[in-house]
């Protein structure tokens, strides 16, 4: 703890970033369960576009081999040209959002391949369209993940450290001025006491000079 001036003016500055810590608390307490509900929700939603990205290959592995022509699809037939991506803002942090994608198909001969190469195309792009969705998900993750490791160390830092400081600062500022208070009275009493025993001592004094006389 570092050390603080032991006066009335420390004591008010003391008071008001108590106060400052103790009005932003909830607000960051507020913020760090938005941040984990909104982690575990887009997490689950990542987790369902790559289910349905399993589900789609599968069916598209039994789909072509329905045809008995494996070999005649190339997945360098379709690629990404494109990806596009809006803002959004959760909880303050700017994340990235999937937008969709423009994609890309090479060039093969119409005549000498299969008939259902375009649709297979069109799977392909699906299937990619859920990988790029996936992983803009992943990048949201990480951001908010982020965001949740700083606000979590200001919940911690303003409830085990500046808080409980705050309080034993102004505890100690106030015992240290009430003893001073106190002392200032015993003085003060021992000093109007001096001043009554010279001043009767002076009288007593007078008394005895006047009956000389």
């Amino acid at each position: 703890m570092a050390k603080i001036k032991l006066t009335k003016n420390e004591q008010k500055a003391q008071k008001d970033a108590l106060k400052m810590y103790q009005r932003y608390l909830p607000t960051l307490t507020l913020k760090k369960q938005q941040l984990q509900s909104e982690i575990r929700t887009i997490g689950a939603k990542a987790k369902e576009v790559r289910q349905a990205r399993i589900r789609l290959e599968e069916e598209f592995k039994i789909w072509i081999g329905v045809f008995g022509e494996e070999q005649a699809f190339k997945s360098d037939m379709v690629t990404v040209r494109n990806i596009k991506k809006g803002t959004g803002n959760i909880a303050g942090v700017t994340i990235p959002v999937y937008e969709g994608a423009d994609f890309s198909r090479g060039d093969y001969d119409l005549y000498e391949t299969p008939l259902w190469i375009d649709l297979a195309a069109d799977r392909m792009e699906k299937a990619l369209s859920l990988d790029l969705e996936a992983s803009v998900l992943d990048e949201q993750v990480r951001l908010l993940s982020k965001e949740l490791r700083t606000t979590s160390q200001r919940v911690n830092l303003f409830e085990k450290v500046k808080i409980p400081e705050a309080k034993a600062n102004i505890k100690k500022i106030s015992v240290y001025l009430g003893d001073q208070q106190v002392s200032e009275v015993v003085r003060s009493k021992i000093s109007k006491k001096k001043i009554d025993q010279r001043n009767r001592a002076a009288v007593a004094a007078a008394e005895k000079e006047g009956a000389c006389l």
